[in-house]
């Protein structure tokens, strides 16, 4: 009888240490460069902050050659390279912000956050490890839909409690602990997508048949589709009274794009685009701060609109450093991103548009193409429909967060708030962001391991799905 050899995949430890070194270099070297384009010698600490990130690149690679040794060799580069371009950016504009703040009361004068998103990175990648560590098979986390479901609801909730939320800048979508601010929603995406991709895997059957038909487009059961609905209308009404219109927007894409995944159905994206165009067209009209943004989308060059407290300002500003940088950019520490407010973190990609040009930016761009790609493909070859709408949908929130940031600093669609991931200050979304790569990298790892033949017992946790 013939004996049929099943060889693995190849898990390409030399690439993913190749990669690494390249995006580990990527973000030293715009940290050196902005210091000699604008001071003409290395920083001081830069060996001190070369040591600080070679370690954090050297201990995530162990961790995942130990943890997940099957996984993509692509997606732990990328987002590395990511966040140490982020950090390169924020650390350059506090050197701006410092001269600034010399002439500026102490009211007045800018943070310095650079340090502070230093340690958030650290804190990140702990929370990554942590999740390699505990969740051995993703499949673990199915046990706990309706609980990611209730943890989701608990978190956007937090805010809106007297005495724990604050509201700042006209949002109410951060928690104070001490010392320490959180932003719950960045951490709702993780959960929603947890219970989506649980809820759907048990109930896309139901939700494909057995409803009314209605001009063409079969709809489910009201009893299949009610526990999915409640909670995204729970989550977006409570978005909507914490006037974080991005994260709305981020959650309702979601919603919408696990469906389509679990059903293949088009219709599901008729019905969003159903249900989204009166929810939009109401939020306009019922709530001044989301009727602004458009004002400010449409006519954002108006003398009133430009000098109006919470005009266009930002959005012009960020718009011409995006012009002056040009194809090349003005080179890394020659621009004046810092005239835009918010530039380390609402509007971090103009910041690199203008010094980096349009060719640096295309660059970040198709390094967050390609994490959203290795994400998909970790979709397509892991074996469980769990894994599947679970990888899709963090893929899915990537992708849409990323364009909404760019598509808000550019005009194409209205300005939202939300911040690049792995790139913008932060610690809630760095935190997140690199807790989304770990869930990735475990699903990925799954979809590259070799498969258990029928005769030897199978070596993965959690049970078939």
């Amino acid at each position: 009888m013939a004996t049929v050899t099943i060889s693995p995949p190849r898990s390409r430890p030399i690439v993913e240490l190749l990669l690494l070194m390249l995006s580990t270099a990527a973000g030293l070297g715009g940290y050196a460069l902005t210091s000699i384009n604008r001071t003409e010698a290395l920083p001081d600490n830069i060996l001190w902050h070369a040591g600080i990130l070679v370690v954090f690149a050297i201990v995530a690679y162990v961790g995942v050659r130990k943890l997940a040794p099957h996984a993509d060799p692509v997606i732990l580069p990328m987002a590395v390279g990511l966040t140490g371009i982020g950090l390169a950016m924020i650390f350059r504009l506090d050197a701006s912000y410092k001269l600034l703040n010399e002439s500026l009361p102490p009211e007045d004068q800018y943070p310095i956050v650079g340090m502070k998103q230093l340690i958030f990175v650290g804190i990140g990648l702990a929370a990554a490890a942590i999740v390699l560590i505990f969740i051995h098979n993703h499949r673990i986390l199915r046990r706990y839909t309706f609980t990611a479901m209730a943890i989701s609801i608990v978190l956007l909730i937090l805010p809106l409690i007297p005495g724990l939320g604050q509201e700042h800048f006209g949002a109410r979508i951060w928690i104070y602990i001490g010392p320490f601010s959180v932003q719950p929603a960045e951490f709702v995406k993780i959960t929603l997508a947890v219970f989506f991709a649980g809820y759907l895997v048990n109930n896309r059957d139901m939700l494909t048949v057995g409803g009314k038909k209605i001009l063409g487009i079969r709809l489910p059961r009201a009893r299949d589709f009610g526990p999915i609905l409640v909670t995204w209308l729970v989550s977006v009404l409570v978005l909507i009274f914490q006037r974080d219109l991005g994260t709305s927007i981020l959650f309702f894409g979601l919603f919408v794009a696990m469906i389509y995944v679990a059903t293949a159905r088009v219709s599901w994206l008729v019905i969003g685009a159903v249900m989204f165009i009166p929810a939009a067209i109401g939020a306009v009209k019922a709530f001044p701060h989301v009727g602004n943004r458009i004002n400010v989308w449409l006519h954002a060059y108006d003398n009133d609109v430009y000098n109006a407290i919470g005009g266009s300002h930002q959005v012009v500003q960020g718009q011409f450093g995006m012009a002056s940088g040009g194809l090349f950019g003005t080179g890394w520490g020659r621009g004046y991103p810092q005239l835009v407010p918010f530039a380390q973190s609402d509007f971090i990609l103009s910041s690199l548009a203008e010094e980096l040009g349009l060719t640096g930016l295309m660059a970040i761009l198709l390094m967050y193409l390609i994490l959203i790609e290795r994400g998909l493909r970790a979709a397509i070859g892991v074996r469980d429909g769990f894994g599947k709408l679970l990888a899709a949908g963090i893929s899915f929130s990537l992708g849409l967060q990323l364009f909404v940031v760019l598509g808000g600093i550019t005009r194409l669609i209205p300005l939202t708030g939300l911040t690049a991931p792995f790139l913008a200050q932060g610690g809630s979304s760095m935190v997140a962001s690199w807790i989304s790569v770990a869930i990735l990298l475990r699903i990925s790892d799954a979809s590259r391991r070799p498969p258990v033949p029928a005769d030897l017992p199978s070596i993965e946790a959690g049970g078939a799905a």
